[in-house]
């Protein structure tokens, strides 16, 4: 399993959300790229990059933020937010990002997602944000009436290899990953895709928890920055629980 220590930008500047509401934003480092550096240092191989920004705008705002990463750090770098549309897809990748998630348009638009499945293979990921198990878009503004585990399912008929779940309720809340949730999506997809886990990470309980799961990965935000999870034991327990 992997670790993947997270860095949401927000009018340029490293925030973090309670349960996605712009509200509640606050900056939790001072430079996105000292960050990104003690995390490679840490021994994290990739890192979870999310434009708040872009997410509300439906557009890329804070792209060369992340180019800036993947160019001047030996981190793979995983983006989301504000990803479209195929040309976006397409610029991001052509420049050094190794994975490009797809939220909003795997709802509203999932054709895209087959195209840049077909093109960019496992370089897509699909993020799926849910609240009470119901899919939620645009930055987690706008709510849907779609089931999780169904658009999971359509979106491996379409070729995806890797879903990131967000549990909506615990993200932020260092409340502890949603395991109910997270087995049954696990036990849909079975071997077809990797289910990275994102949400209510608090401690090391929990990456054992995933490990055990047998989920490709797990994401970290606040429990780093509030130190209720150290990231390097973190990325061991993921290698030899």
């Amino acid at each position: 399993m992997i670790i993947l220590p997270a860095i949401d930008i927000k009018d340029g500047n490293c925030v973090r959300l309670l349960k996605g509401d712009f509200a509640t934003v606050h900056k939790v480092a001072d430079s996105y790229m000292e960050t990104a550096k003690s995390f490679e240092n840490a021994g994290a191989s990739w890192i979870h990059m999310v434009d708040l920004d872009g997410a509300k705008e439906g557009k890329p705002v804070n792209g060369e933020i992340y180019l800036d990463v993947a160019k001047n750090t030996g981190l793979k770098v995983e983006v989301g937010g504000g990803i479209r549309s195929l040309d976006t897809v397409e610029y991001y990748v052509s420049r050094g990002i190794a994975r490009v998630i797809l939220g909003s348009v795997a709802l509203k638009n999932p054709q895209i997602v087959v195209d840049a499945v077909k093109e960019y293979g496992d370089k897509i990921s699909v993020g799926i944000d849910a609240k009470n198990g119901i899919v939620a878009a645009e930055g987690w503004l706008e709510d849907s009436q779609v089931n999780y585990i169904d658009l999971s399912l359509e979106m491996i008929k379409a070729g995806v290899k890797n879903i990131i779940f967000t549990d909506i309720s615990k993200d932020g809340t260092l409340s502890g990953v949603n395991i109910e949730q997270l087995t049954a999506l696990k036990n849909a997809a079975g071997d077809k895709c990797g289910i990275t886990a994102s949400g209510g990470v608090h401690n090391i309980e929990d990456i054992k928890a995933c490990k055990k799961m047998g989920l490709y990965g797990a994401i970290c935000g606040k429990s780093l920055y509030s130190g209720t999870l150290d990231l390097r034991e973190a990325i061991e327990a993921a290698k030899n629980q």
